[in-house]
């Protein structure tokens, strides 16, 4: 069902078997996962899946290569409401453990919020990053081409860039070492500082692999159609390039999980296998926990966890018929 705050009432003193933090590819996956294992699960979902800014999911076994990101999503919630999950938009603000279960505050509307508590005995944190974009004056010019041939992920996006010329835009010397792996496909770099950063050693290596370097900063993307050919630099110069790679780091939104003080490697989350964390009751799945920024992995986290979570609740006596009554 579809909670708003006019249905809420109806669910106020259910105890989910498990909460999930993120609609995104993983989220959702979870998701039916759990309901077709007869658990009863809330995803909510605060609207900023990274995946919604995918423009085409070249990569994702069986789709058509022009599919987006949102129709992926807009899809996976149709699937996930069909099999009677709960889904509701709003923001986890906070969550407690109170032992057998959790209360998770959230906030649901923007202007005249509401504040809830939802109850439930697992959780699974699937409320991803979201990619930093350089910082230019018109952030405009910037989103007009992101998720288009100015792209984010090396792994998801190096076959589009083959033997293009690419700018690489990063804001550290270790967030421009992508740079080296790029020239597996393509030997035509230019690597843009924006002047963020002391080059260091750096200047060697780029110069040893023939790559170019600008540390003047950038005014704006050239292009037109969302195809992004070039850069302006604020010196007036002009840069031509066929595609982008920016590597400037993430935003982890998982604020609410740092009271638990789960183990972490970097800023990913780290889990078993079946992707459960240093918490026995706590999942990170997708692009919090240590691994690939995939969707197709994200999705498959799901899978794993929400199993694993059904074959621990089989373990409590009388738990199927509990759950055949929620």
């Amino acid at each position: 069902m579809k909670l708003t705050k006019q249905n809420l009432s109806e669910r106020i003193d259910h105890v989910y078997d498990v909460i999930v933090v993120g609609g995104g590819a993983g989220g959702l996956s979870a998701g039916v996962y759990l309901q077709r294992y007869l658990l009863s699960s809330l995803i909510i979902d605060k609207g900023k899946a990274r995946s919604f800014w995918i423009q085409e999911l070249h990569n994702y076994l069986g789709l058509p290569p022009d599919s987006p990101g949102r129709s992926l999503l807009r899809q996976g919630k149709e699937q996930y409401l069909s099999v009677g999950g709960d889904m509701l938009d709003g923001f986890v603000e906070d969550i407690e453990d109170e032992g057998e279960t959790f209360a998770v505050k959230v906030k649901i509307g923007r202007q005249g919020s509401l504040y809830q508590t939802f109850r439930t005995k697992y959780l699974i944190a699937a409320s991803g990053i979201i990619d930093y974009l350089p910082n230019l004056d018109t952030m405009r010019n910037v989103y007009d081409y992101a998720g288009y041939n100015l792209h984010v992920c090396l792994i998801c996006d190096g076959y589009e860039m083959v033997d293009k010329t690419v700018g690489v835009l990063a804001n550290s010397a270790s967030n421009a070492e992508v740079a080296f792996p790029l020239g597996w496909f393509t030997p035509h770099i230019t690597v843009f500082t924006q002047g963020l950063f002391e080059v260091g050693e750096l200047r060697q290596k780029l110069q040893e692999h023939d790559y170019q370097l600008i540390e003047t900063p950038i005014k704006q993307f050239l292009g037109e159609d969302h195809q992004m050919n070039g850069v302006e630099l604020e010196d007036g110069r002009t840069i031509p390039l066929e595609a982008g790679l920016i590597s400037m780091g993430s935003k982890y939104h998982a604020d609410y999980l740092e009271k638990f003080n789960l183990e972490k490697q970097g800023e990913n989350l780290v889990t078993d296998k079946m992707a459960r964390t240093s918490h026995p009751r706590i999942f990170a799945i997708g692009d919090l926990k240590v691994g690939l920024n995939q969707v197709v992995v994200a999705a498959a986290d799901g899978a794993l966890a929400a199993t694993q979570i059904w074959r621990d609740l089989r373990r409590i006596p009388g738990a199927k018929h509990q759950a055949k009554l929620s």
